[in-house]
């Protein structure tokens, strides 16, 4: 049976977070069901309507995918990176500034939220270089290889000088997985990596992940075997025993980074599930996975 959220429920969580700063990152996956993003953003406009601060970052991984399988650009994937090559950024662009970040901006501004597209070019704001090849070891099965990733972009630096001047003017920034090298080239950078970043610089209260699973699992196949609340620890016991594998590699990455840079708690939530942000914020209990630096800090 779905919980209930309350007025009742959530009114100290409203009085606790008000005038504070989320930074929610969402994942192509759940883009995927327009009636899922509209629903979260439908939840997002009620976290911004009662004064939380709220910037965005999405990604588009499947969107991507089907666009290069339409045109017959391979794909190529190494640890749960993608390696980018130069008819893939021309698609990325286009998929991911040019469809799926007016999309989420028009079903926001549905809801009565004034919010603005945005990538890392836009005022310099998220910044770094072309990521040279690398030796990438895959930490489940050990095995090494030399990958250069193409046109995949390290951060370097975030000025936050522009999100912080939309929040103020109760707007919410909406970044897409693209950042600017010097030159300003764009380039495809991870989604979760650009959120956990912004997390940081933002001074953020919670880095909250919206993906299609229901959180950080001890047994990827089974639902049942979530994660309710850890650790960096918890984090890298589950990598060490090879239960996390592929695309979650680097979004614990990108987790392990925030809560090592401040952050106070990373959220992971099904965003697909109605209502789940919500009641992840607004409940004592949650509905995902609550992760801090260190438990007896909590």
């Amino acid at each position: 049976m779905e919980r209930l959220l309350s007025l009742r429920d959530a009114h100290p969580y409203l009085r606790l977070f008000r005038g504070r700063t989320f930074v929610i990152k969402v994942s192509g996956a759940v883009l995927a069901r327009p009636a899922a993003r509209d629903a979260l953003c439908e939840d997002i406009a009620l976290l911004h309507h009662v004064g939380i601060r709220v910037a965005l970052v999405h990604g588009g991984g499947p969107q991507l995918d089907a666009a290069c399988e339409k045109l017959g650009v391979p794909k190529e994937v190494v640890a749960g990176r993608r390696v980018t090559d130069a008819r893939t950024l021309e698609l990325a662009r286009m998929v991911f500034r040019g469809q799926l970040n007016s999309e989420l901006v028009g079903a926001l501004a549905a809801h009565g939220v004034k919010a603005v597209g945005l990538s890392g070019g836009d005022g310099n704001s998220v910044t770094g270089i072309r990521r040279p090849p690398r030796t990438v070891r895959d930490p489940s099965t050990g095995a090494e290889q030399q990958v250069d990733f193409g046109f995949v972009g390290d951060i370097t630096a975030v000025d936050a000088a522009l999100p912080q001047l939309l929040l103020d003017a109760g707007a919410v920034p909406v970044y897409c997985s693209l950042i600017a090298d010097a030159s300003g080239n764009l380039l495809n950078t991870n989604a979760d990596t650009i959120a956990s970043r912004l997390a940081m610089a933002l001074k953020a209260e919670k880095l909250i992940v919206c993906t299609s699973v229901a959180g950080l699992l001890e047994d990827k196949d089974d639902p049942r075997r979530l994660v309710s609340y850890g650790d960096l620890g918890t984090v890298e016991e589950l990598i060490r025993q090879g239960v996390v594998s592929g695309g979650m590699l680097p979004k614990l990455a990108a987790v392990t980074d925030a809560l090592k840079g401040g952050v106070p708690r990373v959220h992971l939530i099904d965003g697909t599930r109605d209502q789940a942000l919500l009641l992840e914020v607004f409940t004592n209990e949650g509905c995902g996975t609550m992760l801090v630096a260190r438990r007896d800090e909590d």
